[in-house]
């Protein structure tokens, strides 16, 4: 087992095409924005390995890689550790998140069709029944999966390329909230598909906004709660 353990069935299965070191960092990016990996977790080689049914040189390439990436911190002497992000790390990216949303949601409003909004009805409909279940990965999972329709019915190709980037850490630091977020995150989801619905640029980038504020909000209030 790792050092600090993994939930019985946490660990990805490696797809065979493509390199194996990009496998393997795909992998262990998952484990770690999912949290099954958590930030402050000692990371051993030989043990990441075993689990992956790699050597260990992909295991290092890919450490190395997320180091660079600010996902693990290589520490002299003591080895490769899950990295734990600052209050300020986080508030940083959750604002430029808040941007980029904000953005997306008043550009959905002004191009999308039906279909559109159906497709985030049905996410909607998903990710209730998520909490509803008290499904906390399924809850993550589509509401990133609502957040990106959004973004990809802006039809901005640059503005879809940026929310991209910051995607992964979003899922990061929404997961330790998600369940505080709860149907209130989905109420506002809603409020959104309807404003979408009614072309009214103004109301979507604002409820936007709030939503994204709220759960940067809820982050830096975990630990309270």
């Amino acid at each position: 087992m790792l050092s600090a353990g993994l939930p019985q069935g946490t660990v990805p299965k490696l797809e065979r095409p493509g390199p194996l070191r990009e496998r393997v960092y795909e992998a262990l990016l998952e484990l770690i924005t999912t949290r099954a990996l958590r930030p402050g977790q000692h990371l051993v080689e030989s043990e990441l390995a075993g689990h992956l049914g790699v050597s260990r040189q992909p295991v290092r390439e890919a450490l190395q890689r997320l180091n660079t990436e600010g996902w693990v911190d290589l520490r002299p002497a003591q080895g490769a550790f899950v990295h734990e992000p600052t209050e300020d790390e986080a508030d940083q990216l959750l604002s430029v998140r808040t941007l980029l949303e904000a953005e997306a949601a008043r550009l959905a409003a002004a191009h999308s069709g039906r279909p559109g909004i159906e497709a985030l009805e049905e996410l909607c409909s998903q990710g209730e029944r998520a909490v509803a279940a008290d499904d906390v990965d399924l809850a993550v999972a589509t509401n990133a999966a609502f957040h990106a329709k959004v973004m990809e019915l802006a039809g901005n190709v640059v503005l879809s390329e940026l929310a991209a980037q910051v995607d992964r850490r979003v899922r990061w630091y929404y997961t330790p909230v998600a369940r505080q977020r709860g149907t209130r995150s989905w109420i506002e989801h809603r409020e959104l598909i309807a404003a979408i619905a009614a072309r009214d640029e103004q109301r979507a980038t604002e409820i936007m906004r709030t939503h994204t504020e709220h759960t940067r909000q809820t982050y830096h209030e975990r630990e309270q709660s």
